[in-house]
């Protein structure tokens, strides 16, 4: 189980040495991802490993939002006098990215239709 972890930890770490490495503008724990993905495609060991840890952390994850969740009530005071502002920031945030979203998914398609036609 312990080798999972260190495993699944490495990878975390290898990606954020590519990303700084090459500079690649993704998150270094996303590359880290990939490269455990394409490691679990080559590898059944590996795959073993990592499926061990992972299926606890899942098993476990509830657990990790406990942090966030204590952060947010630790500052109940602060929210009850700012959180109508607090929530229409959400909700506004939310519906903007889901309008941008959906406009450039829209300009992508079109731009593959004419290109298509080309």
């Amino acid at each position: 189980m312990l080798q999972g972890f260190v495993l699944l930890l490495g990878f975390q770490l290898g990606g954020e040495i590519l990303v700084r490495l090459v500079g690649i503008g993704i998150p270094g724990p996303v590359a880290g991802m990939g490269l455990l993905a394409i490691g679990c495609l080559i590898s059944a060991r590996l795959r073993r490993a990592a499926e061990a840890a992972a299926r606890l952390l899942i098993a476990n994850l509830s657990l990790l939002f406990l942090p966030a969740a204590l952060g947010v009530v630790q500052f109940l005071p602060l929210l009850g006098r700012h959180g109508l502002a607090v929530g229409a920031a959400i909700l506004g945030s939310t519906v903007l990215a889901l309008a941008v979203t959906a406009l450039t998914f829209r300009f992508c398609v079109r731009r593959l239709k004419l290109e298509d036609r080309e």
